[in-house]
């Protein structure tokens, strides 16, 4: 039978019971000794069923709270990096331009900060050529994504180098991954123990994809390109938002190279690529209650119903888009100009784009 743990109320009720079962009524006077005596064990005992109580749902992981959480994840999970557990943040690195006098050498270790107010250390000596240009590589000595910059931002040297300029401009800067969250953590714990190693399956392929720093969903495609092939197909949400989630090329020779250090060598070949977007329109009209927040939420709801359900070379069914709206949190009703998708090819995942409104 199902356990519901007892209140103090209940338990103090049950401790008294008992004391006056076994000494009678005098006992428990107001105030007497065995009655205060008995409420204090009463308490006690309320405390360490409570504790059971919680124990109780940290001993598997699809609630557990963080602290229990991660010693799922060490039990559990292997990275690509060798760690174990949740994914820890990463660093972002690149490359930046730096202009002066010819000659003039850029020492190792020097720090320049950008507007992000992080500051980033050049990795290897470089000397400014004849043309007044060099190209030195750095990396964020803080790490997420923070770290990470547009093409073309200025960073400021923080001690002045004697015939260099004072800033350089960023050529790129990239792969600073925020620190794994619970929600991700416990997605791979669950999806780990219900897909146990197979020597190179479906799973296995998708599981050694998201053990990426930054990858945060995959999907593994067997003899998509033949007999004896395999493809992999992976998103970056929340390091590549700004794309929508598609990784750049170096984020897929990554996943590549890991993939690779694991793989079974029976396999002919394997692809490792990036969904291609297949971008998509809804009209909402008549929307009750229609007002900016309302607006945002239902954006929000679609494109988490987007994260949850789809995949490359799904089908976006139009009911899905109509629930996702309807959830949104103070959404009454409305009417939807929407018709099922159906992707184009197996790389192809729907994205939103835009969301039109009608009042008439």
């Amino acid at each position: 039978m199902p356990w519901s743990t007892p209140t103090l109320k209940d338990v103090r009720k049950l401790t008294r019971d008992y004391v006056l079962s076994q000494l009678g009524a005098k006992a428990l006077i107001p105030n007497s000794a065995l009655r205060i005596m008995s409420d204090a064990k009463s308490g006690l005992a309320h405390l360490t069923l409570l504790y059971i109580d919680w124990l109780a749902k940290q001993l598997l992981p699809d609630i557990a709270e963080q602290e229990w959480l991660d010693r799922h994840g060490n039990i559990w999970l292997r990275n690509a990096d060798g760690s174990k557990g949740r994914k820890v943040a990463s660093f972002a690195s690149g490359t930046a331009t730096i202009t002066g006098a010819g000659g003039v050498v850029i020492p190792r270790y020097s720090v320049l900060s950008g507007y992000n107010q992080v500051r980033y250390q050049i990795t290897a000596e470089a000397e400014i050529s004849a043309a007044g240009l060099a190209n030195v590589p750095l990396e964020a000595l803080t790490a997420g994504v923070i770290g990470n910059l547009d093409e073309g931002s200025n960073l400021s040297f923080e001690v002045p180098i004697s015939g260099a300029d004072l800033t350089a401009a960023v050529v790129s800067m990239t792969g600073g991954a925020d620190v794994e969250n619970d929600d991700l953590l416990r997605e791979r714990v669950l999806f780990r123990i219900q897909n146990p190693p197979m020597g190179g399956d479906k799973a296995d392929y998708e599981r050694w994809a998201t053990a990426v720093a930054g990858v945060t969903r995959a999907w593994c495609y067997p003899l998509e390109m033949g007999i004896g092939t395999v493809t992999v197909r992976f998103m970056m949400d929340d390091l590549r938002a700004d794309l929508n989630g598609i990784p750049m090329q170096a984020d897929i020779q990554t996943v590549t190279a890991y993939i690779d250090s694991v793989r079974p060598v029976a396999v002919k070949d394997r692809f490792i690529v990036a969904p291609i977007p297949f971008f998509y329109n809804v009209t909402i009209r008549q929307l009750t209650q229609d007002t900016p927040t309302v607006r945002a939420r239902i954006e929000s709801a679609i494109k988490t119903m987007e994260r949850r359900r789809l995949y490359p070379g799904c089908t976006l069914y139009r009911s899905w888009v109509d629930e996702a709206i309807s959830g949104a949190l103070g959404e009454d009703h409305h009417e939807l100009d929407f018709s099922t998708l159906v992707m184009p090819s197996p790389g192809h995942i729907p994205m939103l784009d835009t969301i039109s409104y009608e009042t008439a």
